[in-house]
């Protein structure tokens, strides 16, 4: 199976399109710019979401769901919204088609014009806080929580599988607060609910950071992110929390009578992590081999192969496989007995290593008279020979050692991908010769930041959080800088 995929060191890009593919996470369509997700991988996101969901529901936030067409007129608004999303933006002209007089199939009724535009939503923020005008009169109503999961359309030129699509699959919170400071702490509490999610479910270790101005979500106030290392150098944007001021609130005039009987406009955050985490998930934990993910969120945590000659072998393996399995699923293990007399051993082994199945367990008729199975892990390749006394217990407590191991060497990666640079020339160097997160001064305009932009195709990832503040001199101007930055090449 290994043959079938490109390596990384030869061509990173394909590597991860073979894995997506050939890992059987999703597929293209016949709609350009758009995927299939196939059920492998709906079910890798299933369970990213319902873990994000118990966590969002736990943080006191309540599920709705918001129409997916939007009035036009709501997307002007906001003048920075509208400009940040207009060039993305797909648009409903008419409503209706008929039979072509011609012959020619079906065509667009030019009688059937809509009086005012609909855009696809790129995003929520118009449509939902055009609601809440309705739902917000007092401070009772206040803090009001809410998430949606949804479908978002982006008309993106260049695609790829999960980290770039036109239609793409995600959550997006948008909550109302009587004060800045209950916002603010909002904005920044999602960030750490992501953050967790990130390094405890996913084993990616991130930074948390806030967005320059450039890179400030479309109507923020200030943007929150988290911030992955791929193996290939790259960062990717694993999820932003959006402190929105009263933007939002003022354009759809949504206000509050405050404890005085005074009426103030509300403070909103926005937030939202999509399908995206899929891809950075294919990227920062799996081989030339296939994938590997992490047992904690993935579909299947432990595959069982019986290895046999004739059913008068089978039987007894069925037998004591079928104790194994309900001992398994009792502590909770996602397990699959694999019976089927379909296809041999060696490609099942190498079917179940393409997909990342955390632990195979391989018992054959020699075993059963040992006591044993054959035991292997996907993260390290090594297999041991283990008794079937307590397997399930030994196995539950595996699948925790390979998660930690999984972060371990992604943090260990990524800390070692975070250089300083105090010269252009070392800046230049590290990008094209190391990569990852270059810690370096900026003299905090927007115009040297586009200028870096340009000449290396790096961007301010974030500016992390609890930031030391050290005077120095910006790397391509010069100009007295008081703290350093992230740089980094990203998805």
């Amino acid at each position: 199976m290994s043959k079938e995929i490109t390596a990384r060191s030869a061509d990173y890009a394909q590597w991860y399109n073979d894995l997506v593919l050939k890992g059987g996470l999703a597929d293209y369509s016949a709609v350009r710019g758009c995927m299939v997700i196939k059920p492998y991988g709906f079910a890798l996101w299933e369970n990213m979401r319902d873990v994000l969901d118990r966590m969002f529901k736990e943080t006191g936030h309540q599920n709705a769901y918001f129409p997916l067409f939007i009035p036009k007129s709501f997307l002007s608004k906001e003048a920075a919204h509208v400009e940040g999303f207009a060039k993305e933006c797909a648009v409903v002209t008419h409503y209706r088609l008929k039979n072509d007089p011609n012959g020619g199939g079906v065509i667009v009724d030019p009688e059937a014009k809509l009086e005012e535009e609909l855009i696809v939503r790129p995003t929520s923020e118009t449509i939902i806080w055009n609601t809440y005008k309705d739902w917000i009169q007092s401070y009772r109503d206040l803090p009001l929580l809410v998430n949606q999961w949804a479908n978002v359309v982006r008309w993106e030129m260049r695609t790829r599988l999960f980290l770039r699509t036109a239609e793409f699959l995600w959550q997006e919170g948008h909550t109302a607060h009587a004060t800045p400071e209950e916002a603010v702490e909002e904005t920044r509490r999602m960030l750490d609910v992501y953050a967790d999610f990130v390094e405890n479910y996913m084993a990616v270790p991130v930074v948390k950071g806030v967005k320059s101005a450039s890179e400030r979500f479309a109507g923020a106030v200030d943007t929150y992110c988290i911030e992955a290392l791929m193996q290939d150098g790259k960062a990717l944007q694993a999820g932003t929390s959006h402190f929105l001021g009263q933007n939002f609130a003022k354009a759809f005039d949504v206000q509050f009578s405050n404890k005085d009987n005074k009426l103030e406009y509300v403070w909103a955050t926005s937030w939202g992590v999509s399908t995206r985490l899929v891809g950075a998930l294919v990227m920062a934990h799996s081989d030339d081999d296939g994938l590997i993910l992490p047992p904690r969120i993935a579909p299947l945590q432990v595959v069982i192969v019986p290895i046999y000659k004739g059913a008068d072998q089978k039987g007894p393996i069925d037998e004591k496989v079928g104790a194994i399995v309900k001992e398994l699923k009792a502590a909770g293990v996602r397990v699959k007995y694999d019976d089927s007399d379909n296809s041999r051993p060696g490609w099942k082994f190498a079917e179940y290593e393409m997909k990342g199945v955390p632990v195979r367990i391989a018992i054959g008729s020699r075993d059963l008279e040992n006591n044993v199975a054959e035991v292997a892990r996907r993260d390290t390749r090594t297999k041991e020979s283990v008794s079937l006394d307590g397997l399930a217990a030994n196995v539950a407590a595996l699948l925790e050692e390979i998660q930690q191991n999984l972060y371990n060497k992604a943090l260990a990666y990524r800390n070692e991908h975070i250089t300083t640079a105090d010269t252009w020339e070392d800046f230049e160097r590290l990008l094209d010769e190391k990569g990852g997160f270059i810690s370096a001064h900026w003299d905090g305009t927007p115009e040297t930041e586009a200028a870096i932009k340009e000449k290396t195709k790096a961007t301010i990832r974030c500016i992390p959080l609890n930031n030391p503040q050290e005077a120095g001199v910006c790397i391509l101007t010069g100009k007295p800088s008081k703290e350093r930055v992230l740089f980094a090449r990203a998805y």
